[in-house]
């Protein structure tokens, strides 16, 4: 039985399928000493490799809820000096779940389990992330009644969405969507620029208790209700679309 060379690759636990796909096609996979190409099959006894290493079996899979402070990048590119996985320092290779901008912070999932990560991604499973944002001016319910029932960015209407106020400055808001910079792009097109941005929770995962720089494993009920809310979705993903950005 073979099976796709991205699935392969992700199942070892070494990247996503995604990332696989661009090791891929930076020719730095080979299948038994032959450049790999997408679409390639992987059958056993096959040496598949990653800039001419072998790729090792997957050890225990890791879930980490990561509080991410300000001016840390979620990129697994260790040229990054600001990279994510240097930041944390694991003691085995782990990648990011979607992404936060630079300049945000809060919740953000990471793992070596390449399976789980396009069940969560696709914006079309509906997965919820809740944010508390900052402006730079005073905000009114007209502002909140807009940014409810969605403002056009990127050539698209943003989708209905949960907003509530919680202060002169401040708001909460909570997406099923995951457009590129999505709340500080809907808040420009309203005139008002994002002072602060943080995650606070993904589906049922919160970063309560969790200090900035800081992360924690998932508990056992946590991935069991997090496993089963996933459990009907469709893995593949949408180039343009990352259902746990910003």
């Amino acid at each position: 039985m073979d099976i796709s060379l991205n699935k392969y690759i992700s199942d070892t636990g070494f990247c996503s399928r995604r990332e696989a796909d661009k090791y891929i096609e930076d020719c730095r996979v080979t299948i038994n000493g032959m450049d790999a190409h997408k679409g390639n099959r992987v059958k056993a006894g096959d040496d598949v490799r990653i800039d001419g290493e072998p790729l090792k079996k997957k050890k225990a899979s890791v879930y980490i809820a990561f509080n991410k402070p300000k001016g840390v990048t979620c990129t697994t590119d260790l040229k990054d000096k600001t990279n994510i996985i240097d930041f944390i320092n694991y003691k085995t290779r782990i990648f990011p779940i979607g992404r936060l901008d630079k300049l945000s912070s809060g919740l953000i999932f990471i793992t070596n389990d390449g399976d789980i990560v396009n069940k969560i991604l696709r914006s079309g499973n509906g997965h919820e992330k809740e944010y508390i944002v900052t402006v730079d001016k005073s905000i009114d319910l007209n502002f909140i009644n807009k940014m409810r029932n969605g403002v056009i960015i990127l050539g698209t209407q943003t989708l209905k969405c949960f907003v509530k106020q919680e202060g002169d400055l401040k708001f909460r808001i909570i997406l099923k969507q995951g457009l590129n910079r999505q709340i500080r792009r809907m808040c420009e097109s309203l005139g008002y620029n994002v002072t602060s941005l943080t995650r606070i929770r993904i589906m049922n995962i919160n970063i309560n208790g969790i200090q900035p720089g800081k992360w924690r494993y998932f508990t056992q009920n946590e991935l069991s209700t997090l496993l089963e809310n996933i459990k009907d979705s469709n893995n593949s993903h949408e180039k343009n679309e990352d259902a746990l950005g910003e």
